[in-house]
């Protein structure tokens, strides 16, 4: 009872407007609808696994190096570290480059969980609500949960990456509704660079 309470104290509280601007809902063929709402249903498994110890090692010197980084915007540790797996494992998932999806976050929503931009965008990704009819199962309030939102955000930039051929630029344009212009791709790509390990530079 405590738990909702709180929540709903959280989300009727005034949020600072997310920068983001917005996805654009078009048509999907069949075949596309099904595919993504197939990529956002399957459960993830709670913890990584590792074949090596060495892949093991790096993954937490990754983890302690990224919530170190995080302390300034996310204080608790434990909610740090989970946003952090998380963000890991949906990335991987979907293909991508965590640091990019961190610099995305940052970007959109400057890593709060309740944010929501002027046209309704909502949480760390910043996904729109249409996307909750098409490819979910209709219940806009779910995007707030963090799992949920960074799976629809990494699913959704995959398929604009795929759509644009491998275009990161063409595909960020897209995922903020700007297609075509810099401001926001070169924001993202600045902000990952604030994400990579020493060495990625």
């Amino acid at each position: 009872m405590k738990r909702r309470l709180w929540l709903a104290a959280a989300l009727a509280a005034p949020l600072p407007k997310a920068r983001a601007g917005a996805q654009v809902e078009e048509p999907l063929a069949d075949s596309v609808r099904s595919a993504l709402s197939g990529a956002i249903a399957q459960a993830a498994p709670p913890k990584p696994t590792f074949e090596r110890i060495e892949d093991r090692l790096s993954y937490l010197r990754w983890l302690g190096e990224m919530s170190e980084r995080l302390k300034r915007r996310k204080k608790e540790a434990q909610t740090r570290i989970e946003f952090l797996e998380a963000v890991w494992y949906e990335s991987r998932r979907a293909g991508l480059e965590t640091s990019l999806v961190l610099g995305l976050i940052q970007v959109e929503s400057g890593f709060r969980k309740y944010a929501i931009s002027s046209v309704g965008a909502r949480g760390y990704m910043q996904v729109m609500p249409f996307w909750s009819r098409v490819i979910g199962d209709g219940q806009v309030s779910r995007l707030f949960h963090m799992q949920t939102n960074l799976r629809f955000g990494c699913v959704i930039l995959r398929h604009y990456l795929d759509r644009e051929k491998g275009d990161l630029f063409m595909a960020l344009g897209r995922y903020n509704g700007s297609r075509g212009k810099a401001e926001y791709p070169n924001l993202v790509f600045g902000a990952r660079r604030q994400w990579l390990m020493p060495g990625e530079r």
